[in-house]
């Protein structure tokens, strides 16, 4: 019996608290678990079981998720002693990590127990997960479709039941996305919200930030709790928060201002089945005896396009070029895949009056949602403008058909990076053909409190957990052979 696929987080914690179960036996079922999909799903990247093993003997520290099996996304999130690879052929060249990041060791002073890292597109800069170090991770509920990305491959592996949880991050829609895609809960924190140091000052000016995908409105919200607050030394953080964001995962809302938008802020087309997800959740709400308006956007594309142009190339040329610097490398012709050596191209090429526009468009951009929100409390869309293609459809050798693809994936949900909003999918509905089409709902900046209570409030009136874990075959097509480390570290 796999109780890791059968149980929230939470619950898995009160198992092994009450003695019904032991942290061994539980990290037994992970690995178990993990053996019998991942030759089919291709998730998990890397296994370091010794590590898991020593921090239970040790002695797990009593927090809310205590003796939890856990994943952490192969991406700008260190494990001390293992080499965080980005999805990256260059970076999985770099050294061993000498310390975890922040946000890693709060989790292991929550009680989780790091087990794996799951598999991230290069850099993270792709909404499926196909990343030419490890191969392509497939949708549990369809192989031949994406996960989403970045974070497809932390999706995957808990829509496959791997694990209750697992870390998470979105800098252009990577919680939501693959949220989406697999059938899970996933929300994006406040910019700000959650620390990305010590390595990295902020992610993308801001645009990223680290969470997790669930199954349960609560882990997610306990795991909020876990994680929130500055580290020293932070540039800027989020407006405080309630004391306890599980709490208000229980909690019913008062009736709210809800906005409906189901037209796309920069005009690319939407599928009506994600439209109609999107409105039946609006009506859902409505049932619950929240207001819905319908609303439009108001004008941001010129604003959008400026800030999307500019800050990520930069970033990411900084990043490459810090990196072949601290190693003393040089660029070799295959180590970066042929989309990502673009935008270090153009990154490098940008100058500093574009790139300073483009962040002052950037924040124009979150006071024009800020003023949209002052009538509002909360704002519905489709997470995606369609459902989740097959894998294969991304050319990362043409930039313009990459981005024609990658933008019905992330029309709705890149905007809200920029702005640094809250935002959430919801996992309350399902194609014709049975995969997961989530919702999309945003909040005000600073406030996922609103949005716990709402989401919470969804989660029990229209339960889905029964839903968020697929049945892998095994006799399925298998994923490409990976490297040899792909399974095991010390």
């Amino acid at each position: 019996m796999n109780l890791v696929g059968q149980h929230d987080a939470l619950g898995l914690a009160e198992l092994v608290g009450g003695g019904e179960v032991s942290a061994h036996e539980l990290l037994d079922q992970a690995l178990a678990s993990i053996e019998s999909t991942n030759p089919t799903v291709n998730a998990v990247v890397t296994v370091f079981e010794d590590q898991a093993r020593r921090a239970i003997d040790d002695g797990l520290p009593p927090g809310p998720f205590r003796g939890v099996p856990f994943a952490i996304k192969d991406l700008w999130a260190n494990v001390v002693g293992l080499t965080t690879t980005n999805g990256s052929r260059l970076f999985a060249s770099g050294p061993a990590s000498t310390g975890d990041s922040e946000v890693i060791g709060r989790y292991r002073r929550a009680g989780l127990v790091l087990l794996a890292k799951t598999n991230s597109p290069e850099l993270g800069l792709s909404p499926t997960t196909e990343p030419a170090l490890f191969g392509s991770t497939h949708n549990p509920w369809d192989l031949d479709t994406t996960p989403g990305g970045s974070s497809g491959g932390a999706a995957a592996a808990v829509a496959s039941g791997n694990f209750a949880m697992a870390h998470a991050s979105d800098g252009g829609g990577s919680i939501r996305i693959p949220a989406s895609c697999c059938g899970l809960f996933g929300l994006k924190p406040t910019r700000g919200r959650v620390p990305v140091g010590p390595e990295r000052s902020e992610g993308w000016n801001g645009m990223s930030t680290q969470h997790v995908v669930t199954r349960s409105v609560r882990d997610s919200a306990a795991a909020l709790d876990a994680a929130a607050g500055p580290m020293a030394g932070d540039p800027y953080w989020a407006p405080p928060g309630p004391a306890s964001y599980l709490a208000e995962s229980g909690t019913d809302p008062a009736p709210l201002r809800i906005g409906l938008i189901t037209q796309s802020p920069t005009g690319v087309p939407v599928d009506q089945t994600c439209r109609d997800a999107a409105e039946t959740t609006a009506r859902r709400c409505s049932e619950l005896g929240h207001e819905v308006v319908a609303l439009s956007w108001p004008p941001i594309t010129d604003d959008f396009l400026a800030a999307r142009s500019a800050i990520v190339p930069a970033q990411i040329a900084v990043t490459v070029d810090s990196f072949l610097a601290e190693t003393g490398q040089k660029l070799g012709p295959d180590d970066l895949e042929p989309m990502t050596r673009m935008l270090v191209d153009r990154g490098r090429s940008t100058t500093a009056t574009t790139y300073v526009a483009a962040v002052q468009a950037m924040h124009r951009l979150g006071r024009t949602m800020g003023r949209l929100f002052a009538d509002i409390d909360v704002l519905v869309t489709p997470t995606m403008a369609t459902p989740p293609g097959p894998l294969g459809s991304f050319d990362p050798e043409d930039m313009d058909r990459f981005i024609r693809t990658s933008g019905s994936m992330t029309a709705f949900t890149y905007l809200f990076n920029l702005t640094g909003q809250p935002a959430m999918s919801l996992p309350l509905d399902r194609a014709p053909s049975g995969i997961p089409i989530g919702t999309q709902v945003i909040g005000r900046f600073g406030d996922e409190a609103t949005l716990f209570r709402l989401a919470g409030q969804l989660e029990r009136a229209h339960p889905w957990f029964g839903q968020t874990v697929a049945t892998v075959s095994p006799s399925s097509p298998t994923a490409p052979p990976g490297p040899d480390h792909r399974m095991r570290a010390g």
